[in-house]
């Protein structure tokens, strides 16, 4: 048989490819591509590779936006959008399927997430576990406050449904779809249904934080409705700031020309009991005169006390 024969139909070129794919098939099972983000926007930890500015992610990495938010191309398509300053962790499951299901965490700050989502997706925060049941087209906002209120909405009518549980699982919250709510420090329990407050990245310019202070965050609370305490702050700075050095001090007002402004020109001069006074401050403080010394009074010892009763009985005066 000669080298060239072909081996049942098949030429050993198709064998090698055969053999090439089959690796890069198992190669790609074990660690699917989860997607990119540009090195511009976040900072990446955990990732493959760096091409042409974009960080390749895949297997669990997390991603911090930087002073905007960061937009993450999903592999299986779709996108997800860290907002400014917020840090999101991804992690990829093994499973050898078309779309690995994915674990989306989030610290703090907010994440939007738009994509075909599989029955084996989850977005977890500290407090809570969301659960995506069906699968489904997904488009959801979500915000995570310091005191760990987490705002959440579940945008669109034919989204999937989100299984919402604690850590210890003793809880469960079905949100439907178009549902936008406040889960109140991030408890099942408590629960504001029709939050209207935003879930999502704030308007670009803004950060995360400032969209959490700045007034109409909070249903209702506007700025005649601001504490009192922070309208006395405005109205009366505390001086700290100035004697910390965080502010500069006043300038002392000058006195117009021609106008006599009065200036205190002596030196203050502290002496510690029983120390001398400086020449120059001793001329300065007038000196009280002299005290006159006392009469001397006649003395009371027993010889003269004698001598004097003697002297009356002898008459000697």
């Amino acid at each position: 048989m000669r080298m060239g024969a072909r081996l049942g139909g098949i030429g050993p070129a198709a064998v090698v490819l055969g053999c090439v794919l089959g690796l890069a098939v198992g190669t790609v099972r074990a660690q699917q591509l989860i997607g990119y983000v540009s090195t511009k926007d976040a900072e990446v930890a955990g990732a493959t590779d760096v091409v042409g500015g974009k960080a390749v992610l895949a297997g669990s990495v997390s991603v911090t936006a930087k002073d905007h938010t960061a937009e993450i191309a999903l592999g299986r398509g779709g996108t997800v959008n860290v907002c400014q300053t917020s840090v999101l962790h991804v992690t990829e499951s093994r499973a050898a399927e078309l779309a690995a299901p994915l674990l989306f965490s989030l610290d703090r700050g907010a994440i939007e997430i738009q994509m075909m989502a599989t029955a084996s997706d989850a977005v977890m925060t500290p407090d809570l576990r969301f659960a995506v049941r069906g699968g489904g087209r997904l488009d959801l906002r979500m915000r995570i406050a310091r005191n760990g209120d987490t705002c959440v909405e579940n945008r669109g009518a034919a989204a999937p449904t989100l299984a919402v549980s604690d850590p210890f699982g003793e809880a469960l919250y079905e949100l439907e779809p178009g549902q936008h709510v406040l889960f109140e420090h991030g408890s099942v329990h408590e629960v504001v249904d029709h939050e209207t407050s935003l879930c999502g990245c704030p308007d670009s310019g803004m950060s995360v934080a400032e969209a959490l202070l700045a007034p109409g965050a909070v249903p209702g609370v506007g700025e005649k409705d601001a504490p009192a305490a922070a309208k006395a702050d405005s109205a009366h700075p505390f001086p700290a700031a100035v004697s910390e050095g965080l502010a500069p001090e006043a300038e002392v007002p000058q006195a117009p020309p021609g106008v006599v402004h009065a200036q205190v020109s002596d030196t203050l001069v502290y002496n510690a009991p029983g120390a001398e006074l400086p020449s120059s401050a001793a001329s300065a403080v007038p000196v009280a005169p002299a005290a006159a010394p006392a009469k001397a009074k006649p003395s009371k010892d027993l010889v003269h006390v004698v001598g004097r009763f003697f002297r009356r009985i002898f008459g000697g005066g």
